[in-house]
C-alpha cells in the first residue's frame, strides 16, 4: 500500500473519529437541554421579576439560592397550591410547587464529564491513528494532521479537567 494513501486513510479515519467526538457533544447538550426543559414545561419565566409563573397564572417566587451551585429554588405560596385545581397533576406536596432552576446544570455535571471523557477518548483514538500512520508511512500530510489534531484534543482535555474542578 502506497504512504499515500495510507496518509489519507489515517487523516479520513481521525477527521470521522473527530466528528464522532463533535457529535456526541452535541447530541448530549440537546438531550440534556430538553430534560432540564421537562422540569418547567408549562411554566413561563418572568425575567425582569425573577419570578415564575405556573399554567394556571399564580406566580412562584425565589425561595433559595446556591450560589455556589449556581442554582436557585422558585416555590409558590402552599395555600393557592393547595387549593388548586391541578395540584394532583403538579405536586404531591402541601408546601407548594417547588421549581429548582440550574441555568449551567451541563457544566459540571457527571454525565457532562462522562461525555467529555468519551470525546477525549475519540480524540485521542485518532491522534494514536495518525502517529502510527506517521511512524510507518512518514509524510508532511501526516504531520501536518496530528498537528491539527493535536491542537483540538489539547483544547478539549483543558475544558475535560476544567469540569473536573
Amino acid at each position: 500500500m502506497s504512504s499515500r494513501l495510507v496518509a489519507w486513510l489515517a487523516v479520513s479515519y481521525a477527521l470521522l473519529l473527530l466528528g464522532a467526538a463533535a457529535a456526541f457533544e452535541w447530541t448530549a447538550r440537546r438531550v440534556h437541554r430538553r430534560s432540564e426543559a421537562y422540569k418547567t414545561a408549562g411554566f413561563t419565566y418572568e425575567q425582569e421579576l425573577d419570578r415564575w409563573r405556573c399554567p394556571t397564572g399564580n406566580v412562584l417566587r425565589r425561595h433559595a439560592a446556591d450560589h455556589h451551585r449556581v442554582d436557585a429554588i422558585y416555590r409558590a405560596e402552599a395555600h393557592v397550591c393547595n387549593s388548586c385545581a391541578l395540584k394532583k397533576n403538579c405536586t404531591d406536596t402541601h408546601e407548594g410547587r417547588a421549581l429548582e432552576v440550574t441555568p449551567d446544570a451541563w457544566v459540571g455535571s457527571t454525565m457532562e464529564r462522562f461525555h467529555r471523557g468519551m470525546s477525549l477518548v475519540l480524540v485521542l483514538l485518532a491522534a494514536l491513528i495518525l502517529v502510527i500512520a506517521y511512524v510507518t508511512h512518514p509524510g508532511p500530510m501526516l504531520l501536518i494532521a496530528f498537528g491539527v489534531l493535536a491542537a483540538i484534543g489539547m483544547r478539549l482535555g483543558l475544558r475535560f479537567f476544567q469540569a473536573i474542578d
